[in-house]
């Protein structure tokens, strides 16, 4: 079936309105209890605000969550999370499950009201344009783990549309090595009713965010799957254990290998933190 066949299907336009306009409504409800809140309370009620808030926002955009936990009953308590990219709903769907402390390209703090919001949830920012940084981010994400706090990445350095998986890259995870901290892979995936890959709320291409939003509430309901995979230790190299998480979440998604070689230009994988 096509994508405008899928898109047919859709919702009102006071269904679409009414989202939005709670969106709207939670984004600010946020705001208030990051400025408000926050600085009153411990880490831990932090985290439940943070998961709580998450799920609110998933119900209202009409996302059901499928949480699969394969990483067994011994779950660590500090791990580093790994996980493909979508949208950026990827960083609430994994915050609905296991909050966490997320990288991100430092375009985010500059998003109206929404960086803010993820600054003050404690989101650690790189200069992906300036490759010397990533030895600056990984000492903070050295100190958050040893603080006992997780830490998520995105590893492929951008986004795709749900329907491959790209390289995983390496730099980023050289902390997990450092602080003996075992990492967490996390499969995401995001299905319409039918089954199919929900391809609207993918944030790449030349879509902006408020046109990820639009699309969006266009679709009746999305079925969100989260897969947390058994931990990964005991890799002696940080490209080994790119590749161990990289191959554990394609096998978990049923997506095509790629080459675990270079591709792309420099100004790609300055991007990515190399």
């Amino acid at each position: 079936m096509s994508g405008r066949r899928h898109l047919a299907a859709s919702t009102s336009c006071l269904t679409r309105a009414a989202r939005i306009a709670r969106l709207v409504f939670h984004l600010g409800r946020g705001l208030v209890i990051a400025a408000w809140a926050f600085p009153r309370i411990t880490a831990a009620r932090r985290r439940a605000h943070i998961r709580r808030w998450s799920l609110q926002l998933l119900h209202i955009l009409a996302i059901r969550l499928h949480v699969v936990h394969r990483e067994g009953r011994a779950r660590p308590r500090r791990a580093m999370l790994v996980a493909n990219h979508v949208s950026w709903l990827d960083i609430f769907a994994i915050d609905a499950v296991l909050p966490a402390r997320f990288v991100a390209k430092s375009e985010v703090a500059r998003w109206p009201l929404g960086g803010w919001l993820a600054t003050r949830a404690g989101t650690l920012y790189v200069q992906r344009a300036r490759r010397h940084d990533t030895a600056r981010i990984n000492r903070d994400m050295h100190a958050a783990l040893a603080r006992g706090e997780r830490v998520a990445v995105f590893p492929e350095g951008t986004t795709s549309d749900g329907t491959r998986l790209l390289k995983f890259h390496s730099s980023l995870l050289e902390p997990a090595l450092q602080g003996g901290v075992p990492l967490l892979p996390v499969a995401l995936r995001y299905r319409r009713p039918d089954g199919s890959i929900c391809t609207e709320l993918a944030y790449d291409g030349h879509w902006t965010l408020w046109d990820t939003v639009r699309r969006m509430v266009r679709v009746p309901r999305i079925e969100c799957h989260v897969t947390i995979l058994p931990p990964l230790v005991d890799h002696g190299h940080r490209r080994e254990l790119a590749r161990a998480a990289h191959d554990a979440i394609a096998q978990t998604l049923d997506l095509p290998a790629v080459s675990h070689t270079h591709t792309g230009t420099p100004a790609d994988r300055r991007a990515a933190g190399h």
